[in-house]
C-alpha cells in the first residue's frame, strides 16, 4: 500500500523591525491560527499558520524580528536562511512590515529582502500616526522605486488587512525577479562575485537572486572573530569569504562599510522622492514626558507609583469575581456531595480535584488583571522608558542590556523568559540571565501571595490609601527584582566574570493600545495559564488527594487520618526544620507539593484543610487557614508567618518546568541544579531571618 504524498503548500514570509506592528499584522492575517514549531536545527520557536487567499491555500510564517539580514545573530541567521530557502522551502512571497514613522530604517531591510528577488509586498505600516503630523508618503511612487506592491495599513484597528492579503495573492503568483537593486561599488561587486559564483558551484542555491543576497550576508556576517558563531554555512564558503575580508582590509577597504553605504544611498534616494513633511514639524509632547519618565529618579518615582496603583486594583477589582468563584466551587461540591455515592472516588473528585483545582481558578480573576496591566504598559510604550531607566542599574551588576526583556517576560512566566534569552549572543550572559529569571515574580506565585495577605489580614485593612494586600505585592515584586539583580551582582563577580553589554533600544512612541489586540494578548496568556498550570494541578492533585488519603487508619477521625497519611508522615518529618520559619508541617505538605509547580501550593492547602474537617466545611481556603491553629492553640497563620511564607515563595526555585527548560538551554544539568540548590538556600535563609527576627522584635505575631 502506497501513502499518499503530502505536498507542503507555498510559504509566505512576514518580517519586520520589532515595534512595527510585525506580529499584529500576522495575528490579523492568520485570525490566530497560528502554531509553534522549531526551526530545523536551533532551537528558536517558528510561528506559522495557514491561511486562504484567493482560493489558494499559503502557510504564513511570522520571522523573528530583525532590524536587518546582516547581522550575526540567530535571528537574523533564521531570517536569511528563511527567505533563501535553506531551513524552509524557498518562499511564493514575503510580507516586509515598515513602521511609517521610521521608513527610511525599515526600507535598509527592505530593500536588503527585495535584493533577493523574491516577490515582496511593503506594509508600511501605523499610517495614521504620520499622516496626524503631516507626513505623506507617497505609496505609488514607494513602490515604483522599490519594484514591491505597497499597501498602507493600520494593523491595530484592521485597516487594510483586505488589501493587503489581495496583494499577498498577487505577490504569491508572480515569479522570482533576479535583477539587482541596488548597485555596488565596483570593488566589492567584484568580492560579491566570486562568492556568487561559489555558492551556486558549490550547489547550496540554485537562484542568482538568493546566492547574491547569500553573498551579501555572508560578507557581513562573517569574520575572524566570530567565524564559528554561525551555522550551515559550508567549509569552503567560510574560508573564501573570511579571505576576501583579509585581503580587503589589507588593501585598505572596509567592507561592511562600502556594502552597508550602498544600501542607505539608495534608501535616502528613496525617502527623500516619497516623503514629503510639513514646513514646520509639529512638537509633540513625547520629550516632555519622556524627560520625566527616563529620569532616573523621577522615572523610578513614577513607575513604583505606577505599581502601586496596579497592586491596588488587583485587589479591589477582583474581590466580587473571586467571591463569586469561591461560592461556585462550594456549590460544585455540595453538589457532587448529593449526587455521588459516598466512597474513595467521590472523596476524590470533592475533596481532591474540585478543591484542588478549584481553589486554583479563584485566582484568574487578578490573574487576568495583571496580564491587562502589563499589556497596557507595553503596549503604550511605557515599558520602553522604564527598560531604559533601569538598564544603568542592570549594567552595574553585570546584566547584559538584552536582558530586560527576557526579566520582563519573568513576570508572566519563566518558562518563555529563559527561551528569550536566546537573543542574547554571549553564553556567558545567557546563563547569568537564565541563573537569575526565576527570581522574578511569576504569575504562579500571584495566588500565593493573595492567599496569604486575604488570610493574614481582615478585609478592609489598609496602610494609609492602599490596601494591606496592594503593599505586600508591591513590596514581594519589589524583592523579586532586587533579589535578582544582588544574585546577578554575585555571580557575575564569582562564577560568571565577564562584562556585560550595554542595552541598545529604540523608545517607540507612546500610543493608546487597541482594545481588541490588547484582550486578545490577555486572553491567550490566561488561557495558556488555565491549561498548563490546570493540567499539572490536576495531574498532581491526584497524586497529593491519594498521599494524604492512605494509608486508610479504619475509624481514625479525618485530622487523624490526615496525620498518619504518607503526606501527612512526611510533613511532620520536615516540621523541625520548617517551624523556625513559623510553618508547620501541613504549610511543609504545600511546600513540598509546590516543588513540582507554585501554584500547586494552593490546591495541597485546599486538599489539606478539606481532608482534615472531613468535608464538612465549604469554607474558603482563606477562612479556613484563618482559623487554623498550633497544638497548643496558638493562631498559625499570623502576619509574620504570612510574610515569610511570602519571602520563601519569592526566592524559592519551585518550577520543574523552569529548571527543565534552563537544562535545554544550557546543554547540562549542572546549571539548572546550581540554580535550584543556591535559591533553595537564599528562601530558606531569607524566610528564617523574617521570622526569627520578628518574633524577637515582637513583630507580626498576632
Amino acid at each position: 500500500m502506497t501513502l499518499p504524498q503530502v505536498t507542503p503548500l507555498p510559504i509566505v514570509l512576514v518580517a519586520g523591525n520589532p515595534n512595527s506592528g510585525k506580529s499584529t499584522i500576522f495575528n490579523a492575517l492568520s485570525g490566530s491560527r497560528a502554531h509553534v514549531a522549531n526551526y530545523p536545527g536551533v532551537t528558536i520557536d517558528r510561528v506559522s499558520a495557514p491561511v486562504t487567499i484567493d482560493g489558494r491555500d499559503l502557510e504564513l510564517v511570522d520571522l523573528p524580528g530583525t532590524y536587518s539580514l546582516s547581522a550575526r545573530s540567530r535571528e537574523e541567521q533564521i531570517a536569511v536562511d528563511s527567505l533563501l530557502g535553506r531551513n524552509l522551502p524557498s518562499p511564493a512571497a514575503m510580507v516586509v512590515v515598515v513602521d511609517a514613522a521610521a521608513l527610511g530604517r525599515a526600507l535598509f531591510m527592505a530593500l536588503e529582502v527585495i535584493a533577493t528577488g523574491v516577490p515582496v509586498v511593503i506594509a508600511v505600516n501605523m499610517s495614521d500616526e504620520v499622516a496626524r503630523d503631516g507626513i505623506v508618503i507617497d505609496l505609488a511612487k514607494l513602490g515604483a522605486m522599490t519594484g514591491a506592491e505597497v499597501v498602507r495599513t493600520v494593523a491595530t484597528k484592521g485597516g487594510g488587512i483586505a488589501n493587503l492579503k489581495a496583494a499577498i495573492g498577487r505577490a504569491a503568483a508572480r515569479a522570482p525577479s533576479e535583477a539587482p537593486l541596488v548597485e555596488r561599488p565596483a570593488a566589492v561587486a567584484l568580492d560579491l562575485a566570486a562568492l556568487e559564483a561559489a555558492i551556486l558551484a558549490e550547489q547550496v542555491l540554485e537562484r542568482p537572486g538568493a546566492a547574491r543576497a547569500w553573498a551579501t550576508w555572508l560578507l557581513l556576517s562573517l569574520d575572524d572573530d566570530g567565524a564559528d558563531d554561525l551555522i550551515g554555512v559550508p567549509p569552503a564558503l567560510r574560508t573564501l569569504t573570511l579571505d576576501i575580508r583579509r585581503r580587503a582590509a589589507a588593501a585598505g577597504r572596509n567592507v561592511d562599510l562600502e556594502i552597508i553605504s550602498s544600501f542607505y544611498q539608495r534608501v535616502d534616494t528613496i525617502v527623500e522622492a516619497v516623503v514629503t513633511r510639513p514646513p514646520e514639524p509639529r512638537r509633540h509632547q513625547t520629550d516632555r514626558i519622556d524627560a520625566v519618565l527616563t529620569h532616573g529618579l523621577y522615572g523610578g518615582a513614577v513607575f513604583a507609583v505606577v505599581m502601586l496603583v496596579v497592586f491596588q486594583a488587583l485587589f479591589t477589582w477582583s474581590e466580587p469575581a473571586i467571591a463569586l468563584i469561591e461560592s461556585g466551587v462550594a456549590g460544585v461540591q455540595a453538589l457532587a456531595a448529593t449526587a455521588l455515592p459516598a466512597g474513595p472516588l467521590t472523596d476524590l473528585i470533592i475533596n481532591g480535584i474540585i478543591a484542588g483545582v478549584g481553589n486554583v481558578v479563584v485566582f484568574v480573576p487578578q490573574i487576568g488583571l495583571l496580564f491587562l496591566f502589563i499589556g497596557l504598559l507595553e503596549d503604550s510604550g511605557y515599558l520602553a522608558r522604564v527598560a531604559f531607566v533601569i538598564d544603568r542599574l542592570m549594567r552595574s551588576v553585570g546584566l547584559n542590556g538584552r536582558a530586560f526583556v527576557p526579566m520582563l517576560s519573568g513576570f508572566s512566566c519563566a518558562v518563555p523568559a529563559v527561551m528569550a534569552t536566546r537573543t542574547i549572543e554571549s553564553r556567558t550572559d545567557r546563563l547569568l540571565t537564565m541563573l537569575v529569571l526565576p527570581l522574578m515574580s511569576c504569575s504562579a506565585r500571584l495566588p500565593v501571595y493573595v492567599l496569604v495577605t486575604a488570610t493574614v489580614f481582615a478585609p478592609g485593612t489598609r496602610f494609609g490609601y492602599l490596601s494591606a494586600g496592594a503593599v505586600l505585592l508591591f513590596a514581594m515584586y519589589m524583592l523579586s527584582v532586587v533579589a535578582a539583580l544582588t544574585a546577578a551582582a554575585v555571580l557575575r563577580r564569582t562564577v560568571l566574570k565577564g562584562p556585560g553589554a550595554p542595552l541598545v533600544l529604540e523608545l517607540p512612541p507612546y500610543r493608546l493600545p487597541a482594545p481588541r489586540v490588547l484582550l486578545f494578548n490577555v486572553w491567550q496568556r490566561v488561557r495558556a495559564f488555565l491549561i498548563g498550570a490546570g493540567t499539572v494541578i490536576l495531574a498532581l492533585t491526584i497524586v497529593l488527594w491519594a498521599l494524604l488519603s492512605y494509608p486508610r487508619a479504619g475509624d481514625a477521625s479525618a485530622g487523624d487520618q490526615l496525620r498518619q497519611s504518607f503526606a501527612g508522615r512526611l510533613g511532620h518529618a520536615i516540621e523541625p526544620a520548617i517551624e523556625p520559619l513559623g510553618f508547620d508541617w501541613r504549610i511543609g505538605v504545600g511546600i513540598i507539593g509546590a516543588f513540582a509547580a507554585r501554584e500547586v501550593f494552593v490546591s495541597t492547602l485546599a486538599i489539606v484543610f478539606d481532608i482534615e474537617s472531613g468535608g464538612a466545611e465549604d469554607e474558603p481556603l482563606r477562612d479556613a487557614l484563618r482559623a487554623a491553629t498550633w497544638p497548643d492553640g496558638r493562631r498559625l497563620m499570623t502576619p509574620l508567618a504570612g510574610v515569610s511564607l511570602m519571602v520563601f515563595f519569592v526566592l524559592a526555585c519551585q518550577c520543574m518546568s523552569t529548571i527543565a527548560v534552563v537544562r535545554r538551554e544550557s546543554g547540562t544539568w549542572t546549571w539548572p541544579l546550581f540554580m535550584l540548590a543556591y535559591m533553595t538556600v537564599l528562601a530558606y535563609a531569607a524566610s528564617l531571618a523574617v521570622y526569627q527576627i520578628g518574633s524577637r522584635l515582637g513583630l507580626g505575631l498576632g
